[in-house]
């Protein structure tokens, strides 16, 4: 999808723009004599607080519940600026739910929590909740993201998605079959090298492992993860016994050798010798931002396929592709959990988007492709229903 070329933008045209605050809350109904105030309020506001009181599932229908998301952070993994807090970080939340009501219509209110502490955020998140239908994670640094997450799904009847996790490798996945498609490629097949065990690098892992990939590496700072290395925390221990069949160790040089995927999720840095020791024509998803693992330069020299973390770039993996309607398809289905095949019916919605027109500068698609939303959320709400994990109103099945 084409989009018009802007010409530089200013600092002061980005401080501007964000004087006042990015979001609004407006009423959906007018308030111009006293039968409206009547109406929406006092009185007739207390035969709804009854009704739901006798079935609280009717929240749903006569609340914004059904159609709002709460966008929180910590402030701890703020974009690539790192543990900046919660003020500090109340900015990307705000920009968030704007995604949220662009691309899926639904309502969305950023909270920056004070706290640190994966306790005391569980149990705030756990007492905001009646105020929502959903809960979308962000920006929360690991591993403690993956256990703020787990316990507030096990807690909660709404649906939890941490989509520093999940929404970076479902479009990751997204890119990658149509990438082997492209290039004549099975998942299947692939020797796939992670750079990077953090809240990406984990959810990109499991997801590819999900979708049929055998052979993941991962890599961190360290080097490759393997069961006989130390330290391993909790969940690199869960990922060293479900990745690196053939039992590789060393540096992520090892692990590169003869691989035809990388996929970085990480701060690190490959040079033209790494790269070409791959092999011939792999497919390179560099996505640290700004500045990639994999130069642009080398990479369109060496890679079949090329995708970065930049919009300026061919490619990019943007998370906006996948959140919005995972979280409508979820909120339509009345989902209580997102599940794998929820996931993976999001990855396949979003490259069957690019699949009529593929390209190497085009696996995936535009940020801005207004196909994309609306893709996805059909796909999730069908596999929602499907899905006896999801908690999700079954599938009506037609009379024989």
């Amino acid at each position: 999808m084409d989009t018009e070329k802007v010409g530089a933008i200013t600092d002061e045209e980005i401080f501007r723009a964000h004087e006042g605050g990015k979001l609004i809350t407006a009423s959906t109904l007018p308030l111009d004599s006293p039968r409206d105030l009547s109406i929406a309020y006092t009185p007739g506001v207390a035969q709804v607080c009854e009704a739901i009181h006798d079935d609280p599932a009717l929240a749903r229908k006569y609340t914004w519940t059904g159609g709002n998301v709460a966008v929180i952070t910590d402030g701890t993994a703020v974009l690539g600026l790192g543990d900046i807090g919660p003020r500090a970080g109340l900015p990307v939340m705000e920009g968030k739910a704007q995604l949220f009501g662009r691309f899926a219509g639904i309502n969305a209110i950023p909270l920056a929590l004070d706290t640190t502490d994966p306790d005391e955020l569980v149990a705030t998140i756990a007492r905001l909740a009646p105020s929502f239908g959903g809960i979308n994670l962000e920006d929360i640094s690991a591993p403690r993201c993956f256990e703020i997450e787990r316990r507030l799904d096990e807690m909660l009847d709404i649906p939890v998605f941490h989509d520093d996790q999940h929404g970076t490798a479902i479009v990751i996945l997204a890119g990658l079959r149509n990438a082997c498609k492209l290039t004549g490629r099975e998942l299947k097949d692939l020797r796939v090298v992670i750079s990077g065990a953090g809240a990406a690098g984990v959810a990109t892992t499991r997801m590819l492992l999900d979708a049929g990939v055998a052979d993941v590496v991962v890599c961190d700072s360290r080097g490759i993860i393997h069961p006989g290395r130390e330290p391993l925390n909790e969940v690199k221990r869960d990922i060293a016994g479900m990745t690196n069949p053939r039992g590789l160790t060393g540096d992520i040089r090892v692990a590169l050798a003869g691989a035809d995927t990388f996929i970085g999720v990480s701060a690190g840095h490959l040079g033209e010798d790494d790269v070409a020791a791959m092999a011939e024509g792999p497919i390179l998803f560099s996505l640290a931002n700004p500045s990639p693992e994999i130069p642009q330069e080398i990479a369109l020299r060496h890679g079949s396929v090329v995708a970065t973390g930049r919009s300026d770039y061919p490619n990019q993996i943007n998370n906006v592709l996948a959140f919005p309607g995972i979280f409508k398809g979820a909120l339509g289905a009345g989902a209580k959990h997102i599940t794998r095949n929820m996931k993976l019916a999001a990855a396949r919605a979003i490259a069957e988007v690019a699949a009529a027109d593929l390209a190497p500068d085009q696996v995936i698609p535009s940020a801005l492709d207004p196909r994309v939303a609306p893709a996805v959320t059909a796909a999730v709400e069908v596999a929602a229903r499907n899905d006896r994990f999801s908690g999700a109103r079954r599938a009506t099945r037609a009379k024989d």
